[in-house]
């Protein structure tokens, strides 16, 4: 099974950048670097996570946004979010309620985003064993690998969605 169409349209309407300037330091640690002129500067670090505990519980991974270049940078849309749960790339819908937005961010500041999911049955036909994470940012050529480590993932009613979604980019710190 295989999301194409929906993961095509879903980083087409999340690659859109603009604004951005070149320099800085890339990350550092657990940061992974993006893959455009401005997304190159922008260090990207995955949890650490609120994690379900149990089979139908609801988890946040809180996921930070940090421009590491020596200019403004603007993120203009959503962050596109796929699970990778090994012959199958699934996307995870942006939060309904949340409109895409432009979020600029000055030097050395931060934005974020979280991932909410609802924990499946380990193994079981209505969840997903989920493997990794492909995070991409606006205007981001490569994605973000990250490994998932908080059990399988529930699949809608309809056995083919996952169940979770993820929000806009928010303010962080000050």
């Amino acid at each position: 099974m295989r999301a194409t169409s929906r993961t095509v349209a879903a980083l087409a309407a999340a690659l859109v950048l603009t604004a951005c300037g070149n320099g800085g330091d890339g990350g550092d640690g657990q940061d992974d670097s993006a893959g455009s002129t401005c997304a190159e500067q922008l260090s990207v670090q995955f949890g650490p996570a609120n994690a379900a505990p149990a089979t139908g519980d609801t988890g946040n991974v809180p996921v930070t946004v940090t421009n590491r270049s020596g200019d403004e940078c603007v993120l203009d849309g959503l962050p596109a979010v796929e699970f990778d749960a090994g012959s199958t790339m699934i996307s995870v819908a942006p939060d309904e309620s949340v409109p895409a937005t432009k979020k600029a961010l000055a030097k050395e500041a931060s934005t974020s985003f979280t991932l909410t999911y609802v924990r499946g049955e380990g193994g079981g036909t209505k969840s997903l064993p989920v493997t990794s994470v492909k995070l991409r940012l606006p205007g981001a050529s490569e994605p973000h690998s990250f490994k998932w480590s908080y059990g399988d993932v529930a699949l809608k009613s309809d056995g083919q969605s996952p169940d979770a979604s993820v929000t806009g980019f928010q303010q962080s710190g000050d």
